[in-house]
């Protein structure tokens, strides 16, 4: 397939995506700004496994970077560039959305660039169900309205795939959008609800509930996302999208019950106002990537759980253990 490039390869689900790659013998390039949006130590250290492999190289740069992007696209030759490298949190978002639009639009249209003077033949966008917004229909569909956006970071995720479409259109290269939904697993980041709430519960400290809990999220393991960006390497020619989800959306406060029961510990509630920039529920509609890809997640939300757990405490001080 020749090499594969991978923004934001340090990342949660860019770390694992690369293990994924390298486990099955594919040379790939991680590129990562280290950004100081969570410690970048931890991003380090979520690349460990991928520096055993003799088909791994890593360079640190920033997408928005004319010269630095286009130096190591041209360094390594990549077939297939896999965007995973953005600015990321809803909530973040409304705080600096001049910021996010930088990154995670302008770094965008320059990573495309690159790859239409370097002659890059695929790229993959990693997308979000943010896009959907508060979407009345259910489940969510490809097809659907995503014009609605409720954030600036759900704004910027819809320029990304208009971009890409565009640049598809005008000149050729394969591209496939991937709206991922919640995704969670073992280095998940430390803001997101799962990570977040578990943490504190380990430590016995109240966890921030916002609103009533009847919000809904459809949980997807990082194995199963995986799973999925797998699956559209091989893809060439034309302009897709797909949904990446479990298509089993879980209530906030039923996700709560299951960590509790994970943990072994009753979780205390310190209830605050629904966030403006929430959605109520997503659920994905994840028929097509099942018909075109095989796509079949397989992980439920207590086996889930149970390698989180696991993973915060064996990274944990003895007092959460």
């Amino acid at each position: 397939m020749g090499t594969i490039f991978v923004t934001g390869g340090a990342g949660f689900i860019g770390s694992h995506l690369c293990e994924a790659l390298l486990a099955r013998g594919e040379r790939l390039v991680a590129y990562d700004s280290f950004d100081d949006f969570y410690d970048p130590v931890v991003k380090k250290r979520n690349l460990e496994k991928c520096r055993d492999f003799s088909g791994f190289d890593m360079i640190e740069g920033d997408i928005r970077d004319t010269e630095a992007i286009d130096t190591a696209v041209r360094c390594c030759e990549p077939e297939t560039i896999v965007h995973l490298a953005a600015r990321v949190g809803v909530r973040a978002s409304i705080k600096e959305s001049m910021l996010f639009k930088d990154v995670n639009v302008s770094g965008t249209a320059q990573l495309l660039d690159t790859s239409r003077r370097r002659g890059v033949i695929r790229f993959i966008f990693s997308s979000s169900s943010s896009v959907y917004g508060n979407n009345q229909k259910i489940p969510f569909a490809e097809a659907d309205p995503v014009g609605n956006p409720t954030s600036p970071y759900a704004a910027t995720k819809h320029a990304g795939e208009l971009l890409c479409r565009t640049h598809q259109h005008r000149y050729g290269i394969g591209v496939t959008c991937l709206r991922l939904f919640t995704v969670y697993g073992p280095r998940l980041r430390p803001d997101l609800a799962i990570h977040k709430f578990a943490r504190l519960m380990l430590d016995g400290v109240p966890i921030p509930v916002f609103g009533d809990g009847t919000t809904r999220r459809d949980y997807t393991y990082v194995a199963d996302i995986v799973d999925g960006f797998l699956r559209v390497l091989h893809l060439g020619d034309g302009f897709r999208v797909f949904n990446l989800g479990r298509s089993k959306p879980v209530s906030l406060t039923n996700l709560i019950a299951a960590l509790e029961s994970s943990i072994g510990r009753k979780a205390v509630i310190d209830r605050r106002p629904p966030h403006p920039a929430d959605v109520q529920r997503t659920h994905a509609d994840i028929s097509r990537a099942r018909a075109e890809l095989g796509y079949d997640p397989s992980t439920n939300l207590v086996t889930g759980l149970k390698h989180i757990i696991d993973w915060l405490r064996s990274s944990a001080t003895p007092e959460r253990r």
